[in-house]
């Protein structure tokens, strides 16, 4: 049994790494989709000025509005230097490559664009494959080539 130096460098070969991940996946979204809710506010104030600016056009991006912050969130939070967002570091995980690449912005929208795709598609699923699938990946885990692991094991 090896143990990586660092833990996010690559998926490192440690059970204990992927234990419980699963349910702590949860909470973080949980915990970082209400982040996203409430930074949401401060956009729809800045989306309405853009409007009234634009003299009407900026309205545009109300319906648009949750997918653009949730996508910049996860973009730079997991593709940044923690390789986690402000939910997943809460409950103590980070997401890897499982070529020992860091996540970059693009991989992390693509992340949460294919769990909203496969989501919306197969509910219940996504998350009944984690408990089959080799370290408790998701579906889009499996695609991308990536893995969540506990921080602290």
């Amino acid at each position: 049994m090896s143990i990586n130096p660092n833990p996010l460098s690559a998926a490192p070969d440690d059970w204990r790494a992927y234990s419980g991940v699963l349910s702590r996946r949860v909470m973080a979204f949980i915990i970082d989709y209400a982040l996203v809710l409430l930074l949401c506010i401060p956009a729809a104030v800045l989306v309405f000025f853009i409007g009234v600016f634009t003299l009407g056009l900026g309205f545009y991006l109300y319906p648009l509005l949750f997918f653009i912050v949730a996508g910049l969130y996860f973009g730079l939070t997991v593709g940044g230097r923690a390789q986690a967002s402000p939910g997943m570091r809460a409950v103590g995980l980070a997401m890897v490559r499982l070529d020992g690449q860091p996540i970059d912005f693009l991989t992390a929208i693509i992340h949460l664009v294919l769990f909203w795709i496969l989501n919306s598609v197969l509910t219940p699923l996504i998350l009944l494959a984690g408990l089959f699938i080799e370290r408790s990946r998701l579906v889009h885990d499996l695609l991308l080539g990536t893995a969540v692991i506990r921080t602290g094991f």
